[in-house]
């Protein structure tokens, strides 16, 4: 399997990992198609599609930071779910470099929000238990609460908080 990074989109495979994009994620964690048009051009963000055999297996779209990588969001195709192809994906992603990692998961108050939990925590992500609001990539959409999950270590309060004032402004610059 390979991950091609998208800048464009018009480059192949982007309207398939949008549409991927569209039906995984509520509207309030989806960007607008021309406010994702702006953040491509951003040299720290990666719209990374992952290909097999020509086929499109799902995305990751991450940013690199000096002192982290934040997963943005991350999907596998409907018809590879459930067949380890996310945690191979994931893993892939931990070994290509020794800078931590961060994402965000919706709060565990429904079944599917503590199995994708539990989905990272089998991959070794640790779940941070502070207060978190994710700013909305939507003009008019409230900000929504989540949790930060953190690959190798956990992150204390103001680890998130330097996060939040440091990469914030970089990743919704472009949506407030």
């Amino acid at each position: 399997m390979k991950r091609l990074r998208i800048k464009n989109t018009s480059d192949t495979y982007f309207l398939e990992a949008w549409q991927l994009y569209e039906d995984a994620f509520p509207i309030e964690e989806r960007r607008l198609l021309d406010d994702q048009s702006l953040v491509l051009q951003n040299e720290e963000y990666h719209f990374d599609v992952l290909i097999n055999n020509n086929q499109f297996m799902g995305f990751i779209l991450w940013w690199d930071f000096d002192t982290n990588r934040y997963i943005d969001h991350f999907a596998t195709a409907v018809a590879q779910r459930n067949q380890g192809l996310g945690k191979t994906i994931l893993n892939s992603f931990i070994e290509s470099s020794n800078k931590p990692i961060i994402l965000e998961v919706e709060l565990p108050i429904c079944n599917l929000n503590k199995r994708r939990i539990q989905f990272y925590k089998n991959v070794g992500f640790k779940l941070n238990q502070h207060p978190y609001k994710m700013p909305p990539l939507r003009k008019g959409y409230p900000a929504v609460e989540l949790l930060l999950m953190t690959y190798p270590n956990s992150i204390s309060v103001k680890e998130m908080a330097l996060f939040v004032e440091k990469c914030h402004p970089i990743i919704f610059k472009n949506n407030l």
